[in-house]
């Protein structure tokens, strides 16, 4: 009777562990669902599957070029914004997490005490609408003082993939993992959790508006002096703040002048001119027509500036 009491208990157990993590997967799976893997790791924030118009039309574009007139000369923006085109429909069909936040500085210094990552080389910094090299530069001294909250900047591509890396190592006791569920979003990742469901130039609307982002002239406290903590501003429908404005983030894709052949779904698109990635959303240097969910860059994957950083993607169950 015992034995039989004990296979019970036993088969039991192992149903009931199942059902939680059955669950967990489920429970993480929820668009909204905000998870963190470890003390140290970014806040996650699940982003629903979905469908979405990418870059901009003729009227966007349009529109654009007139927001753009009051701060640059047309002739100089209109090549910029044909990098938008064509507007393309992107399916995205299955959920992913995106930090809630820019990583910061905070989270980036845990990676770098603990590995010993080395981050010489300087950064280029942006004052008084001067760019310049300073070979004592970097994160921990970007050019402005910053606490723990501020998005971690000076940091090149490069450096954010070493911080990917070390975050899937939490996820496989340590062992090395270059690759794992921890990355750096897509281009279409990011512009589809940017816009939180809108087709607006913004997620709050076409207009800059007053107090809903940090950059050159968007009447915050911070505009065009320094970043401003993650946080500081209403996050968009799916949660996410700062994804215009405060620091440009990296994303996956090697870097193509349009988009003609463009992937129409969620992988990022490697091939083209790899020595430079796609950024995305502005910074607190720029200004406000730079600000917009179809906007988008490049820099060399080895740069450091004091106006760039990098969110964290995370692909899931």
């Amino acid at each position: 009777m015992s034995n039989i009491r004990f296979l019970f208990l036993a088969v039991f157990s192992t149903v009931l562990c199942r059902a939680v993590a059955a669950d967990s997967e489920n429970q993480v799976a929820q668009a909204g669902f905000v998870f963190r893997d470890c003390a140290n790791c970014p806040e996650m924030v699940v982003v629903p599957a979905g469908t979405f118009l990418m870059g901009s039309s003729a009227e966007e574009t349009a529109r654009d070029l007139e927001a753009a007139a009051s701060y640059n000369k047309p002739v100089a923006v209109r090549p910029y914004l044909a990098f938008e085109h064509p507007q393309h429909a992107v399916n995205l069909d299955r959920p992913f997490a995106l930090g809630k936040n820019l990583v910061t500085k905070g989270e980036y210094a845990a990676f770098v005490r603990e590995t010993g990552y080395s981050t010489a080389g300087g950064c280029t910094l942006w004052s008084h609408h001067e760019y310049l090299k300073q070979s004592e530069a970097g994160w921990q001294n970007p050019g402005f003082a910053q606490a723990d909250l501020d998005p971690v900047v000076c940091v090149s591509w490069q450096d954010a993939k070493a911080y990917l890396a070390w975050l899937n190592s939490k996820l496989t006791d340590g062992a090395a993992a270059k690759d794992g569920p921890y990355r750096l979003p897509s281009e279409a990742e990011w512009e589809y959790a940017a816009r939180g469901g809108t087709r607006t130039a913004r997620w709050w609307g076409d207009s800059i508006g007053s107090g809903n982002a940090n950059c050159g002239d968007c009447g915050s406290l911070w505009d065009e002096r320094r970043t401003s903590p993650v946080g500081s501003f209403r996050a968009n429908a799916f949660g996410l703040s700062d994804v215009m404005g405060n620091a440009w983030e990296w994303t996956e894709d090697c870097w193509h002048t349009s988009y003609a052949g463009a992937l129409d779904d969620s992988n990022a698109w490697t091939d083209g001119n790899c020595e430079s990635r796609v950024i995305r959303g502005g910074s607190w240097t720029n200004d406000p027509w730079v600000l917009r969910s179809a906007d988008r860059s490049r820099a060399g994957v080895d740069e450091r500036t004091n106006y760039r950083g990098f969110r964290v993607a995370k692909t899931l169950p």
